[in-house]
């Protein structure tokens, strides 16, 4: 029975949809409604939410910015996205970020069930198990490999300084036959396990080849053709996957390419570890333009994966998030940790401050700290013991409670007060937390 969650800033909207939804006959245990994207993300933080309708017009948060902020919480969480707006652009945006439809306005009863069914089916697919899959030899994969040349051809391009000795055509030859198309780049480099999950199994030389090469499988599998991106073997045997752009796609839609590149690879480091069984690593460096700088950007991922090893319990680091340029050579760990700690106190300062403001975002926190959100919470939950949004809904219930207790304030002035701009979704939060509803607890 998988969870639905349907958003639309026209309640009326919701409504219909979830009695589609409801007398439906699919396989649906509980389906929930926000009228913002703000309440949404409540719900996908609090909540098993296995899919996410939404409209993608409502006013502070759009759709897609939802469906990108939803990813990053939860990577298994499939999105159908709703619009008004017949824009191929949108609907290009939309599929590229992972959503497995984009419906038009006004929907048709039947497309809409349709829609939502296969999204469901698609989660029922079998998976291969693990002990199954090493037993197969490479004979019985079908997946087209880079050459040894293109791919010793493109970690050479990673790894020495770009010095051509050739024309600007014969360069332009070159980048075209190594399938290097973009003018902007990001590098992200995947670390496999030596060790399965739940397992005592170490990892032989040949089960090593077959997982790079599943690995491999899957990460051109998540990009398929929504991404420019090329996945290869690194000198060293991790995956290499380089994201490119060229000018229209890099400003299209003004979307926040960090967020974008870090639910790639949340997504990446989930699928590996459910479908493969081991655990991953993965870096991933700045956006940079020009060919020139790609052995820069495999430094920076090879950095923020070398960071990424010394955490037990967090996968995917941006090299951004450490603030290197504050540093005239490599930090060491306890410069990094003394950094983090400031991070994290400065982040519990502006929330203390802020927590009953509409619309707070983990997003506006990070940026406040020059961090991505989901590294962040990392550090916030390492350091306090609290997930950062958890933290945020304790300080509003605390109040809230106290206000209920020893205020004569109706429902719809504590909800404003402390940061909920409907009343019913903070009776919903405060029950949820409290196990009674604000009526109850004043009675």
């Amino acid at each position: 029975m998988y969870n639905i969650l349907v958003v639309d800033d026209e309640p009326l909207i919701c409504k219909g949809l979830a009695g589609l939804l409801t007398s439906s006959g699919l396989g649906i245990g509980q389906i929930y409604t926000a009228y913002s994207g703000h309440e949404a993300l409540d719900y996908v933080r609090i909540e098993d939410i296995d899919l996410l309708v939404t409209d993608i017009q409502m006013g502070e948060m759009n759709g897609m910015e939802l469906m990108q902020q939803a990813k990053m919480i939860k990577p298994w969480v499939q999105t159908i996205i709703i619009s008004a707006h017949e824009t191929f652009q949108y609907a290009q945006m939309a599929i590229r970020l992972g959503a497995k439809d984009y419906l038009i306005k006004p929907l048709n009863s039947e497309q809409f069930l349709d829609s939502v069914r296969n999204a469901l089916l698609k989660m029922d697919k079998p998976v291969t198990q693990m002990d199954d899959f090493l037993t197969r030899s490479p004979e019985h994969f079908h997946m087209e490999e880079l050459r040894p040349e293109k791919n010793e051809r493109l970690n050479r391009l990673l790894e020495d300084p770009f010095t051509p000795t050739m024309s600007e055509d014969e360069l332009v030859g070159l980048l075209e036959e190594l399938g290097i198309t973009g003018c902007y780049f990001s590098l992200m480099r995947m670390k496999l396990g030596t060790q399965f999950e739940d397992r005592n199994k170490v990892i032989t030389d040949r089960d090593n080849r077959l997982l790079r090469y599943a690995a491999l499988n899957v990460a051109k599998e998540l990009l398929h053709e929504d991404w420019n991106a090329l996945a290869f073997y690194s000198a060293k045997g991790e995956i290499n996957i380089l994201i490119q752009w060229n000018e229209e796609e890099y400003a299209e839609l003004d979307m926040n390419k960090i967020n974008q590149l870090e639910m790639i690879g949340r997504s990446l480091h989930y699928h590996v570890s459910k479908y493969l069984g081991i655990s991953t690593i993965v870096g991933f460096s700045q956006i940079l333009k020009g060919v020139e700088f790609l052995n820069v950007l495999s430094r920076q991922a090879d950095k923020a994966m070398q960071w990424g090893e010394e955490q037990g319990d967090y996968h995917v680091f941006y090299y951004g998030d450490f603030n290197w340029h504050n540093y005239s050579q490599d930090p060491s760990p306890e410069e990094l940790t003394k950094q983090s700690n400031q991070i994290v106190e400065n982040t519990r300062q502006y929330i203390d401050m802020n927590y009953n403001q509409k619309g707070l975002t983990i997003h506006d926190v990070a940026k406040k700290n020059h961090v991505s959100p989901n590294y962040l919470s990392y550090l916030f939950k390492k350091n306090t013991g609290y997930n950062l949004w958890e933290y945020v809904i304790k300080l509003r219930m605390e109040e809230s409670k106290s206000l209920i207790l020893n205020t004569d304030m109706r429902r719809y002035e504590i909800a404003e007060r402390v940061g909920y701009e409907s009343p019913e979704h903070f009776s919903k939060i405060f029950k949820k937390y409290f196990g009674v509803s604000p009526s109850e607890l004043k009675k």
